[in-house]
């Protein structure tokens, strides 16, 4: 947007309107030792184009997914957006259609969430999902004070392959309504032990909190798990990968209660780091807990087809003691992207994005392994992200592998002790054999 700054004319005006003669007046409450009496240190004036054009290249100066090959997961993938995508997001009716409140003026945007709403509940196998949330960790941590208010327990007992972040967010959110969360150590055998569970889960405990695939990328035992938590009568909470859910077995059929996950690989760009998209559904049984509100179809007087708002439990709209969220939003933008962008791969389309980068990301960990001194740290089925082992320490080999245009990975000694040596790495469907192979050959140069 150009800047238009006001001009001597427009300043009278405002300054008049207010009732004031001239700008000294105005801040004549401020003590004359509160105000400033020195010369601002400011350049001079540049046109617009000089701005521009300045702005420009401290932006080149970004690494990013155009400039670099990125290898980057943990929460925030490089997936190819269809062009389509922006296109229509960025049409007047979606991102100016804000509110839904007014169903009369909002059928666009209701139906928009409605249809995002089905999907979700379709890729999940629950019975019924939200207009959405924030983010991933906030959708976790959210359900994670559900789980309390359904049980009234207080224990949170998540596993530490769960992302460090989400995991920080949760601690947050838990410390206002005096929460404990226990945490399990697995980075060692990197899935969640059934036999660690056992020992951490008692008829306190309100929610086991598992990722699947996890933070390492690994598959979890999901079956076992989500009968240990329901052995204590606490809720299954698992955080997903939405877009695994493609070739993985929904939640829903093996004992999820609550279902969460970030949607930015939904037709999100990564925006360095934000905003994303929070996925967040349920069983039947819990609806009514449920943070946030949801959109329904229905029909008017005349018979008509119509979209509306059926539950919403904000404390905007309901007694503040009865509310179960304070989320005063959602990313209705974003989930209006990730509508398009699901409505236009379908399922097939969707299958091939997961099974590519599923099929990438183990040609790469096959040929990584072929590096003098590296090994992947797991022995464990994986999705698209996958922990290699290196000789030296991670954070060195990921400065070296910048400066030749590659972003290796996330260093996971900045989350686990003892783990300085070990590069997550993630591969999605746009990630070609010559960029992995060439990978590969500028590690080995690095390392050697």
């Amino acid at each position: 947007m150009p800047f238009i700054p006001n001009t001597d004319d427009d300043r009278r005006a405002m300054l008049a309107a207010i009732g004031v003669k001239n700008f000294e007046e105005l801040l004549s409450n401020i003590p004359e030792s509160a105000r400033f009496k020195g010369e601002l240190n400011l350049p001079i004036a540049h046109s617009e184009f000089e701005v521009t054009e300045a702005l420009r290249r401290l932006a080149g100066r970004n690494a990013n997914v155009s400039t670099h090959v990125s290898f980057l997961g943990g929460g925030a993938y490089d997936h190819y957006v269809p062009a389509a995508v922006g296109h229509l997001l960025l049409r007047p009716e979606f991102f100016t259609a804000y509110t839904p409140y007014q169903p009369e003026v909002a059928q666009g945007t209701l139906q928009v969430i409605y249809e995002f709403q089905s999907m979700i509940c379709e890729l999940t196998g629950m019975y019924v999902a939200n207009a959405s949330m924030y983010d991933g960790g906030s959708a976790l941590a959210e359900a994670v004070l559900m789980a309390h208010a359904a049980t009234g327990r207080k224990k949170i007992v998540l596993s530490n392959a769960v992302h460090p972040n989400y995991r920080r967010i949760v601690r947050t959110y838990s410390h206002g309504l005096a929460l404990s969360p226990v945490e399990m150590d697995v980075a060692k055998k990197g899935v969640t032990e059934v036999s660690a569970v056992a020992a951490a889960m008692d008829n306190q405990t309100a929610a086991l909190v598992v990722q699947h695939p996890n933070f390492f990328g690994n598959l979890e035992n999901v079956h076992e798990l989500a009968e240990w938590a329901h052995r204590h009568e606490a809720l299954f909470i698992v955080s997903v990968d939405p877009i695994s859910l493609a070739i993985l077995e929904p939640p829903g059929s093996y004992g999820a209660d609550i279902v969460v996950g970030e949607g930015q690989c939904f037709g999100g760009s990564l925006n360095y780091g934000g905003p994303y998209l929070g996925i967040f559904a349920t069983t039947e049984k819990n609806l009514r807990r449920m943070p946030g509100r949801i959109a329904g179809v229905t029909v008017d007087a005349q018979g008509r087809r119509g979209f509306t708002l059926t539950l919403q439990t904000r404390e905007q709209h309901i007694r503040r003691e009865k509310a179960t969220s304070n989320i005063c939003t959602n990313q209705a933008l974003l989930a209006t992207a990730a509508t398009i962008y699901l409505s236009l791969m379908g399922k097939e389309g969707l299958r091939e994005v997961a099974e590519h980068s599923a099929q990438k990301a183990h040609y790469l960990a096959e040929q990584l392994g072929t590096v003098p001194g590296c090994r992947l740290a797991y022995d464990t089925p994986f999705f698209k992200e996958f922990v290699v082992k290196l000789p030296k320490p991670a954070k060195q080999e990921i400065a070296q592998l910048i400066e030749k245009k590659i972003l290796a990975g996330i260093n996971l000694g900045q989350f686990y002790s003892g783990m300085d040596d070990c590069l997550l790495v993630a591969v999605t469907e746009k990630r070609t054999r010559p960029e992995m192979d060439m990978f590969v050959a500028m590690l080995n140069a690095v390392l050697a």
